[in-house]
């Protein structure tokens, strides 16, 4: 395409932007995720200008972009959620750990719990502690269970990162005799074991 019918076919991208934005947000339900989308077709867009053919519209070629941009971001989503999904099912298929191993938790990981964010702190008791179901806790938080097994998944990772901190390579190694002072202080005097 010659470089004036090129500056001549962004000036008309451009000009249709409010269109291409209602078009956009009327398929995905969300002004900023519209916004995102047609932020990244412009910029991918632009580059293939001179792929147009000088016979074609390049509002109705723009169109058929955003059309497929949709198609993708429909199919990365789909594919995080079916993720999240089997993980939310992977959680709420955990069993209970034999009772010799859950008597064995270290008395500290408690305590460090306690120290995480509140929303992480309540998903472990709900759900480690007392045996919640993903799905109930997500009912109970009102939120979905992909989100539940988000956070869940996340507030084991902070928890995990807290006992490293403070328990040090004891933690790492996965040792069956804590000495740590945490543990000794909110126990009997003697050590107990980390999970």
């Amino acid at each position: 395409m010659p470089k004036a019918q090129s500056s001549e076919a962004v000036r008309l991208l451009i000009d249709n932007h409010r269109q291409f934005l209602g078009f956009l947000e009327r398929r995905v339900g969300s002004r900023a995720l519209a916004e995102d989308i047609l932020q990244d077709a412009f910029v991918r867009g632009i580059d293939k200008l001179d792929a147009l053919r000088s016979d074609e519209s390049a509002v109705a070629w723009f169109y058929r972009l955003l059309r497929n941009a949709v198609i993708d971001h429909r199919r990365r989503s789909s594919v995080t959620d079916r993720k999240l999904e089997a993980f939310a099912l992977e959680l709420t298929l955990h069993n209970e750990p034999e009772e010799h191993t859950q008597r064995a938790i270290c008395q500290c990981v408690g305590a460090l719990a306690g120290s995480l964010k509140p929303e992480y702190a309540e998903a472990l008791r709900l759900i480690e502690v007392e045996g919640l179901m993903v799905k109930e806790f997500a009912e109970r938080a009102g939120i979905s269970s992909a989100n539940a097994a988000v956070r869940v998944f996340r507030a084991r990772e902070a928890l995990r990162k807290q006992v490293s901190r403070s328990c040090g390579s004891c933690a790492e190694h996965g040792c069956l005799d804590c000495t740590c002072s945490t543990a000794v202080a909110q126990g009997d005097g003697e050590p107990t074991a980390h999970a």
